[in-house]
């Protein structure tokens, strides 16, 4: 533990699962330094997720997307105005180890923590950090996160802490009608074509599970994915259009989840739902594995310093070995 902790803020920018999976370090956080005002940097879009979390004194948002897009130098100089005048930080954390974030975390302070030069994906972010941590880029997602931050708050996070970890958001159920069937989740998007599980195979696995499968969509073309599955299955149900808020409800309300390697599967770790996760060209190190989270892996082998994005294995995951982690779960 240090002392004089009194302010911290976390730049985590995007993505969704990344977030996702940063935030558990919130309640450890708290526990450590209950009277610290913890504060967050994020992109726009991923807002919701956090502003009204019960641990979080403040959430800011920038649009580097935007800001890229547009290429405006006034609003440069509005967003850099912006960060410089949040205020001082007795810390300031880069769980996210990219040169971005990096000056993001620069901007905000001087007191900035990140990752090492050999535990980050762009070791010139580095030198915007006046503290590192080193842990092994290989390392799982989890473990990686959550040590940087305990590490540069001086205390100790163990995978006894993350079993027993609370819900990391705190959100109403979502009105899932109950039945004598369990209510299944299954996220079919991903941010890349290949860590998609085929609609085929989505369709197939529905109707081998046999239960209320909800086909969780997030844009035009997943919806017309998940219409394609659903008559095709008898078993399927397409879900509404789910804000953020709505999609972490609604993922909080189900016996089980099975999706790929994207947000919306992470929330089910977050939240302690029973999941499966599926991976191709990515691994279970973007998970954390407990006894009720667990994962079905395509043969290919994975480079994660050069991962291939034009392999498609996940399509040859049999849709039987799935159904069987699911039916052990639902048990």
């Amino acid at each position: 533990m240090k002392k004089n902790i009194k302010s911290i803020a976390i730049v985590r920018l995007s993505a969704l699962g990344d977030i996702v999976n940063s935030a558990v370090i919130l309640q450890f956080i708290h526990q450590k330094y209950p009277d610290a005002k913890i504060e967050w940097i994020t992109e726009e879009v991923f807002a919701p997720l956090l502003q009204n979390h019960p641990l979080l004194h403040r959430v800011h948002t920038i649009n580097l997307k935007e800001l890229k897009k547009s290429k405006s130098l006034s609003q440069l100089i509005k967003t850099i105005s912006k960060l410089r005048s949040l205020g001082k930080f007795d810390i300031i954390i880069d769980m996210q180890g990219l040169l971005k974030s990096a000056i993001v975390s620069r901007l905000v302070g001087r007191k900035t923590h990140g990752f090492d030069k050999n535990s980050s994906r762009e070791s010139l972010s580095r030198f915007f950090y006046k503290t590192t941590s080193y842990i092994e880029y290989d390392e799982n997602i989890v473990k990686r996160n959550t040590f940087l931050a305990s590490d540069g708050l001086g205390f100790k996070i163990n995978d006894l802490m993350l079993l027993k970890k609370q819900r990391v958001f705190e959100v109403p159920n979502y009105p899932i009608n109950k039945s004598e069937k369990k209510n299944i989740a299954i996220v079919i998007g991903a941010s890349w074509e290949s860590k998609k599980y085929p609609k085929e195979k989505v369709a197939e696995l529905c109707n081998e599970l046999g239960q209320n499968c909800y086909i969780i969509w997030g844009n035009d073309k997943e919806r017309e994915d998940a219409l394609w599955i659903c008559k095709n299955s008898s078993f399927a149900i397409l879900t509404p259009k789910l804000s953020l808020l709505e999609l972490v409800s609604f993922v909080s309300s189900v016996d089980l989840l099975i999706g790929n390697d994207t947000g919306p599967t992470h929330i089910a770790w977050a939240q302690n739902i029973a999941s499966v996760t599926l991976f191709g060209p990515t691994t279970k190190r973007m998970m954390y594995e407990t006894s009720k989270n667990l994962f079905v892996k395509s043969d290919s082998k994975v480079d994660i310093y050069k991962i291939d994005k034009n392999d498609f294995s996940i399509g040859e995951i049999e849709v039987k070995s799935i159904a069987k982690k699911a039916r052990e779960l639902l048990i």
